[in-house]
């Protein structure tokens, strides 16, 4: 009976170490809940008014600090981004892969995705270190070679000193442990975006990221993707801080226009319909059951709400206001295919001329069953325009030739100073501040003398305009050249523009790329406004879980934008020629010495045997019987005929032409060389 009752007891034990376990295990958890690991995953969509839809994801992986001991376990945030910071001491860094440019014009340039997360074409990478100042280059080095393989990129050709910088005004985070470095001929595919998905907890199987398509994005005028590392506190010793990890993908596409959406008869002033199938084909079937939240908004500008009231106003078809009112999802402006969750408004606008409206989705309310498929279909024609930076910044080449040439920043006013906070144009005083950043090749000797300001197309001392100037000139094949500038321009300006002359210097032949005829790229420059903040402010219902994306958009980060990228033709030798001699040589010598060998070691003895058995067996075999036999009846000893000796002297005069010819080659060809 004893024997019966054991198994009973020791599954008793089971069961009650297994519960007490549970009862830690939440307890632990309901202690620590601000301590845990986070995962979040939203998604905004906007209306552009040249007919295209701009996506931007943003997935943000959050980590606590470590325990006491230095150790760290994640099980949400990607284990090979800790060990970064970890093993190089990285405090904040930043990484975008880009292809094409983003369009300031069109697309507006002071908004927090324009400021934020439009950047130049090709590969950026800048870094923050936690080291002593005489590793930061080691440091630096070595991170190049880890991202390298981590994203599949060409990422370590910036561990060169010809490739980064050192800048200090142009990144407030800089503090002299920065270093910035660009690649703007990288190209981007998808093997950098598929190691960027693997840094997701569902990867791209579940959530959000299901609609990142790679056909649908990589066809689209616009994609970069972006990693921007956090590490708040970070020490020399052990990490003991919270990491913040944001990955942002901002992708702008074109619609197909559906003729079921048209409803003006001009299709070309109607904006097009769209939906989340028709632009990725795909649909979203649920969150990430590892994130936090998962939340999809429609964005609609403070221009494009102006004018959309207003068109409302005089069409006269709803008395009150339908974009805030209890069924703003339908309107005669537009219609959506969903029912929002909530609506949000902008509290508070720099311009004073509008407020942006957010349309909320919470995508934890869709299933497999009911797919979420978010359709935005116009009905009126409506023509708008985006907020744009102060200044428009661009940048072109001046002069001809492989020998010169010029750098010219070109700098436009958009005409929207009056609508920003703190403009006023009585006062005389009224400055505007433009920061400058721009870094050049050492192959691009830069006169930093001829430097050349004008002011509404008059010329200005440098002193006046300038306020102060930070230049490190390149040196060969070790550093390249950079400028910092602060420039004080009066807030009615309407243009402005700064030239600068620079030598094209000439390369050794093996630092050429393959493509050397393409030419040599400058990367863009960086045009920051520091008295002007890209921020949008607006109210969460739930304060428990805050959005990422909206606290993203509170910051109060400057106005930035980047200039193109130039192309520099230097003076390129002509690759063939090389090719050419090399061929003519080798066939010359290889004549020489295959017929000078040839007479050498031909034996002449063989070759006459050769010949003599050969001409006996060109002879008949009756005309030999009959000659061997007439010489035994007249008892003489037998003789081959005479035609062998001819072609035996023949061959010997020929040898000796072809040496006597060999001979007269290399003697002409000494005679022509020397």
């Amino acid at each position: 009976m004893g024997f019966l009752q054991r198994p009973f007891v020791v599954l008793l034990l089971i069961l009650t170490y297994q519960l007490l376990q549970c009862l830690v295990a939440f307890g632990s958890v309901n202690e620590g809940d601000q301590k845990q690991e986070q995962f979040t995953e939203e998604l905004l969509l906007k209306p552009l008014p040249d007919r295209k839809v701009l996506a931007h994801f943003h997935f943000q992986s959050s980590a606590p600090p470590s325990a006491a001991n230095g150790r760290r376990h994640h099980h949400l945030f990607p284990k090979a981004i800790s060990q970064l910071i970890q093993k190089f001491q990285v405090k904040e860094m930043e990484l975008s892969f880009t292809q094409g440019r983003w369009n300031y014009e069109s697309w507006g340039g002071f908004d927090p995705i324009a400021s934020s997360n439009a950047k130049p074409p090709g590969v950026e990478l800048w870094a923050v270190f936690d080291v002593a100042q005489d590793q930061i280059d080691a440091s630096w080095k070595n991170l190049t070679h880890a991202l390298s393989g981590l994203f599949c990129a060409s990422i370590n050709f910036l561990e060169s000193t010809t490739t980064y910088s050192s800048p200090e005004w142009s990144f407030p985070p800089a503090s002299g442990n920065l270093r910035y470095g660009t690649l703007p001929r990288e190209a981007v595919c998808t093997e950098n975006l598929t190691p960027w998905l693997k840094l997701l907890p569902c990867r791209d199987k579940a959530g959000l990221s299901v609609l990142l398509d790679r056909p649908s994005i990589y066809r689209g005028y616009y994609h970069s993707q972006r990693l921007h590392l956090t590490a708040r506190g970070s020490g020399s010793k052990e990490m003991d801080s919270g990491i913040v990890l944001d990955q942002t993908l901002t992708v702008v596409l074109q619609p197909s226009s559906r003729s079921a959406g048209m409803v003006h008869a001009s299709e070309t002033h109607i904006q097009p319909s769209w939906s989340l199938s028709s632009m990725f084909g795909k649909q979203v079937i649920g969150k990430c059951v590892l994130a936090k939240s998962s939340n999809v908004y429609l964005q609609l500008d403070s221009s494009l709400v102006v004018d959309l009231k207003h068109l409302q106003k005089e069409n006269e078809k709803s008395p009150t206001d339908s974009l805030t009112s209890e069924n703003f999802w339908t309107n005669p402006s537009f219609e959506l295919s969903a029912n929002p969750d909530s609506l949000l408004i902008e509290e508070n606008s720099l311009h004073g001329k509008g407020l942006s409206v957010l349309y909320k989705f919470q995508v934890e309310n869709y299933s497999e069953s009911e797919p979420f498929d978010l359709s935005f279909t116009w009905k009126i024609p409506v023509i708008w325009s985006c907020q744009q930076a102060p200044l428009h910044a661009s940048r072109f080449l001046m002069g001809s030739g492989n020998e010169r040439g010029a750098i010219a920043i070109s700098l436009k006013s958009t005409q929207l100073n009056e609508g920003f906070i703190g403009f006023n144009a009585d006062n005389e005083r009224c400055e505007l501040r433009v920061d400058i950043f721009q870094v050049v090749p050492w192959y691009v000797k830069v006169y930093f003398h001829s430097l050349q300001v004008f002011v509404d197309q008059q010329p200005k001392a440098v002193s006046d305009v300038i306020e102060k100037i930070r230049v490190s000139p390149s040196k060969d094949k070790v550093s390249p050249g950079m400028m910092e500038m602060v420039l004080k321009l009066p807030c009615r300006v309407k243009s402005a523009a700064l030239t600068i002359d620079f030598d094209k210097g000439f390369l050794h032949i093996d630092e050429y790329p393959p493509d050397a005829n393409q030419g040599f790229d400058i990367p863009s420059a960086i045009i920051s406004f520091p008295n002007f903040h890209a921020s949008m402010d607006f109210p969460e219902d739930d304060s428990m879980n805050k959005s990422s994306l909206l606290s993203k958009f509170k910051e109060k980060s400057p106005v930035m934008s980047y200039t193109e990228v130039l192309l520099v033709p230097l003076t390129t030798p002509d690759f063939s020629m090389p090719y050419n001699v090399i061929t003519i040589t080798c066939t010359v010598f290889a004549l020489y010495f295959g017929s000078l060998l040839n007479v050498l070691r031909r034996r002449v003895a063989e070759e006459e045997r050769f010949l003599k058995d050969k001409a006996a067996n060109k002879t008949g075999g009756l005309s030999v019987m009959l000659s061997k036999l007439s010489t035994k009846l007249r008892g003489r000893p037998w003789e081959p005929p005479h035609s062998v000796q001819h072609s035996s002297s023949f061959i010997n005069s020929k040898l000796v032409f072809k040496v006597i010819l060999v001979a007269g080659l290399a003697v002409g060809w000494q005679y022509f060389f020397s």
